[in-house]
């Protein structure tokens, strides 16, 4: 077992899943298989940069409040630093040190010259206006200002946050050094940089990494009964794609309920239906109320986890019954209920892969910023499909010739990639 870091990953209690334990525990697995020495497993295990930041913010009714934000920078072995930055309640600096180091395994394995990094703070977006939304945007992205940049760390969107909260960076970051600097994030609008195709990006992936796992056993998505937790940027996207494509969208849900049809659901209409309520999905015609703990034990062919980590745990595991299970969210499932399925003969699209096309989609904004030339959305979505499906048939080939799991199949490449270029790099000084 790798030594913790000695850094304030505060947010784990007893009882607890510890995020950062369970990203260790698959690096460590990855580390055994591919034999690595101790002290290249002590440098991965370890964040190289871990910063905390205070957020002071006047709110609307004339109030101080001081926010803590963090920003953890994994690795930049391979190429400068590249994550979310997530708002949201549950934000812990434990919770984004396993994101980031999840995100350099991620990036490893699609060939993408990027390193891990993830950022957030702990809000409720919903409970602050637009105006104090910004100020607290762009007070965060001041605070990190000498710890981001277009060759350094690249913000994106992540749960709670959108173009809109990318624009308010970028431009926080030009007028803090003096000229537009497009390449300081991604997920932008369009208007001021922003790539084609990145909004379905993430979903888009999802569909394409489930659509070659359904070929490799001689089906199409054509009548596969899908159930989504989820029906936001990415489960929405997801579900409207596989939609398209003939799959039966069974069920999905937000993260105040769900809806189930045992016909599927009229994803076009519903979409619609969720613009007009305000994002709910409660009454559509049609369905059937369920909660998000039913709709994780319905049965399907593919249950695709697009909301929030720890999901699928040893409480509710063994009644899943889905053939397939998609990991469109960040560790959706457990480690105990990971091995539980595994050994049931579930396949499981691990989310290094299967939530991959946005930062892949992130990247090519990135390479479009960085040469100020931009793509039709045709382009953006050929050369995303290319590397995901490369990518899979990749882990495929992995898992069959070491005879593991596709997840560890996908560390090994992943961790085992950074291992190498942290050796060909040697170690300074």
């Amino acid at each position: 077992m790798v030594s913790m870091p000695t850094l304030p990953l505060a947010g784990a209690t007893p009882g607890h899943i510890c995020p950062f334990d369970q990203a260790c525990s698959y690096l460590e697995a990855a580390a055994k298989e591919l034999r690595l020495d101790q002290g290249t497993l002590e440098i991965l295990s370890h964040p190289r940069r871990v910063v905390t930041v205070s957020i002071p913010v006047k709110l609307d009714n004339g109030d101080i409040r001081v926010l803590a934000g963090h920003r953890v920078q994994h690795s930049d072995i391979l190429g400068p630093y590249k994550g979310g930055t997530r708002y949201h309640p549950a934000v812990t600096l434990n919770e984004v040190s396993a994101l980031a180091m999840l995100m350099t395994w991620k990036c490893a394995l699609l060939g993408i010259p990027y390193g891990g990094a993830k950022g957030g703070i702990a809000i409720d977006p919903q409970n602050y206006s637009v105006g104090e939304l910004e100020r607290i945007t762009r007070r965060y992205t001041s605070e990190l200002i000498k710890d981001i940049g277009p060759a350094l760390d690249i913000p994106a969107p992540d749960v709670g946050t959108s173009a809109r909260e990318m624009a308010w960076m970028m431009d926080t970051y030009s007028m803090n050094v003096g000229h537009a600097v497009p390449g300081v994030v991604t997920g932008k609008p369009i208007s001021v940089g922003g790539s084609r195709g990145r909004e379905m990006a993430t979903g888009r992936g999802v569909m394409i990494i489930v659509r070659e796992a359904l070929a490799d056993i001689g089906k199409s998505l054509e009548g596969v009964r899908v159930v989504i937790q989820g029906f936001g940027n990415v489960g929405g996207a997801a579900a409207e794609l596989l939609h398209q494509a003939g799959a039966k969208i069974l069920a999905v849900s937000t993260v105040a309920s769900g809806i189930y049809s045992p016909d599927g659901l009229d994803i076009p209409a519903l979409k619609a239906y969720a613009a007009e309520n305000h994002k709910s999905i409660v009454g559509f015609p049609g369905s059937t109320a369920i909660s998000n703990a039913e709709l994780l034990t319905l049965p399907c062919d593919v249950l695709i986890p697009a909301a929030l980590e720890n999901q699928i745990t040893e409480e509710n595991v063994d009644q899943i019954q889905a053939q397939i299970v998609a990991e469109a969210a960040n560790g959706p499932v457990t480690l105990e209920a990971n091995r539980v399925l595994e050994a049931r003969g579930v396949t499981v699209l691990p989310d290094i892969l299967a939530n991959a096309g946005g930062v892949v989609v992130s990247y090519l904004e990135w390479v479009q910023g960085l040469s100020y030339l931009f793509w039709d959305e045709e382009r953006v979505n050929k050369e995303m499909e290319h590397l995901m499906v490369q990518a899979y048939r990749q882990v495929m080939q992995q898992s069959k010739i070491r005879q593991v799991p596709l997840r560890l199949a996908a560390y090994t490449l992943g961790v085992g990639r950074v291992a190498q270029a942290l050796h060909d790099r040697g170690l300074y000084p």
